[in-house]
């Protein structure tokens, strides 16, 4: 069968574009989901071998405990082919006023009884002692105690609290294409894209490589990186930028060794504030990965790197640093025809809150569980699709700024500016003034699947102290004897946690010399 035009109907060959994390997540997700459906596809991946990845997104979402499931990856193994060490959310200092003390925790647990009430009304503010993150949930507490998510004996992907990870991007990368080729065979090609032949239809037809080798394919998937060789230079899809709402437009990044053999890792990542940006710090198994996000209009690249520097302390003076350009946008559409962009090529922001390769998760699962069968029902799935992303690309642009919008620091120019609030997107600064007399929940998110939902919004809007009429929020009595018995539920929890769970390094080291229990 055809489509009237000449060429199959059916989609059975699907070809990668762009190596790294995106092409190789995208070629191990998609061949392995075709396999459990006991479809049969042919998938292929073709990537320069003179493109050097950009490998600096180095933390994930628990959602990739799930991906990595799906595509039949041991955790064990994960853990010690890519240097992973665990992840249990985010810690941020100097962001709220940039005083000694200020810092707060957004954790990857939800608040105590989140399916059945709404907590936070209880909660007693800053002034009862506790900050909102430790008095909501336990998880910051086994952060500050330098502890692990789970113990030796919890199976592959299981754990006490909820986890992302820390990883090495370049060995991630390199991790999937084994994986890949050799487990669900995907065929590899190496080669530079010199041109893309387009059919009467518009969708591609083929790909002509540097050396006239040509690589067929029924679905493409752009993961090119910035250089975005078919949604952007073969299509001209064009680019929003961010730019009016999100400053950061340049990183520096150096790779730190622990001073200590057996010093210990972090398992959160640590967003410290500076006078332009934020300083990210990750803990590695052998090392910490550390970068400066700063705004080129309110710092110079020179000041830039000293503050980095002088964040890592005198580790850093043998150090080299590698400069990144932030081009913070999106594409108006990101499924093109018969091309779909996924990764750099689709956009790029900060790595404020790891999204990166969370998006790059959650566009594969739309790919893979809903690969169209044929043409006429690929261009309805790429209907859908890009009214899905444009709308998680809008909302994670708003969570971001909120981060930097509700500040209270005036020191700088940067953070003036940030607060400034022409520069909120409209449904923010909308959501914030309702939010200053109701506690954010689950009625505030229209759209079924949220990228950040209602218990992201107060991790932030709590930690940083926004300032909320607190006594139009109500005592939420009715619930009263409800929350007094998850209080004291999570209490139990958390001795528990705090008395049974290893710390980090040491459970690292027994899965590197043990491994874990395998599903």
């Amino acid at each position: 069968m055809d489509d009237g035009k000449g060429k199959p109907d059916h989609i059975n060959t699907v070809t990668v574009v762009g190596g790294g994390t995106a092409g190789w997540l995208a070629a191990c997700r998609i061949a392995a989901e075709a396999r459990r459906m006991g479809r049969e596809i042919r998938l292929c991946l073709v990537e320069s071998d003179r493109v050097p990845p950009i490998g600096v997104g180095e933390g994930t979402w628990p959602t990739m405990r799930n991906t990595l499931a799906k595509i039949g990856v041991s955790e064990t193994d994960f853990v010690r082919e890519c240097d992973a060490t665990f992840k249990q959310g985010a810690r941020f200092t100097g962001w709220a006023d940039g005083s000694p003390g200020d810092s707060y925790y957004h954790p990857l647990n939800p608040p105590a009884g989140a399916t059945r009430i709404d907590l936070a009304r209880f909660w007693p503010g800053e002034g009862g002692g506790a900050s909102f993150a430790g008095w909501i949930d336990f998880q910051a507490a086994l952060c500050d105690a330098g502890l692990a998510p789970k113990a030796i004996t919890s199976a592959e992907y299981q754990g006490q609290a909820n986890y992302a990870y820390h990883l090495d991007a370049g060995k991630f990368a390199a991790f999937l294409k084994e994986h890949a080729t050799s487990r669900l065979g995907v065929e590899h090609i190496v080669g530079d894209v010199a041109d893309a032949v387009l059919d009467d239809s518009g969708d591609i037809g083929h790909l002509t490589l540097s050396d006239g080798r040509s690589v067929s394919g029924d679905l493409f998937i752009d993961c090119t990186g910035f250089a975005a060789l078919l949604i952007g230079k073969v299509y001209a899809v064009p680019f929003r930028s961010c730019r009016d709402i999100l400053f950061a437009d340049r990183a520096i990044a150096m790779q730190v060794p622990y001073a200590q053999e057996n010093a210990p890792i972090a398992s959160q990542t640590i967003s410290t504030a500076t006078g332009a940006g934020w300083i990210w710090d990750i803990g590695l198994w052998a090392r910490r990965g550390v970068g400066h996000v700063y705004s080129s209009a309110h710092c110079d690249d020179e000041r830039a790197e000293k503050m980095l520097r002088d964040y890592i302390g005198p580790a850093a003076k043998d150090l080299t640093s590698r400069r990144i350009d932030i081009d913070a946008g999106y594409r108006t559409r990101f499924w093109q025809n018969n091309c779909v962009a996924v990764g750099l090529s689709a956009g790029f922001l900060e790595p404020l809150e790891a999204s990166a390769l969370m998006l790059v998760e959650t566009s594969l699962d739309a790919i893979a569980e809903r690969l169209p069968q044929n043409r006429q029902a690929m261009r309805i799935a790429a209907r859908q699709f890009n009214t899905t992303f444009l709308h998680h690309w809008a909302r994670i642009i708003e969570f971001l700024k909120l981060h930097y919008g509700i500040t209270r620091r005036r020191d700088t120019d940067f953070w003036r500016d940030n607060a400034d609030p022409a520069s909120f997107p409209d449904e923010l600064a909308e959501r914030l003034e309702f939010w200053r007399h109701h506690s954010p929940n689950a009625q505030d998110f229209t759209h079924a699947r949220e990228v950040f939902g209602w218990p992201s919004y107060q991790y932030v809007l709590n930690g940083m102290g926004f300032a909320a009429d607190r006594s139009s929020l109500g005592d939420g009595s009715p619930n009263a004897a409800v929350a007094r018995g998850l209080l004291e539920q999570l209490d139990r929890l958390r001795s528990e946690a705090l008395t049974r769970l290893p710390a980090h390094r040491d459970l690292i080291r027994a899965i590197r010399e043990h491994g874990l229990q395998r599903i």
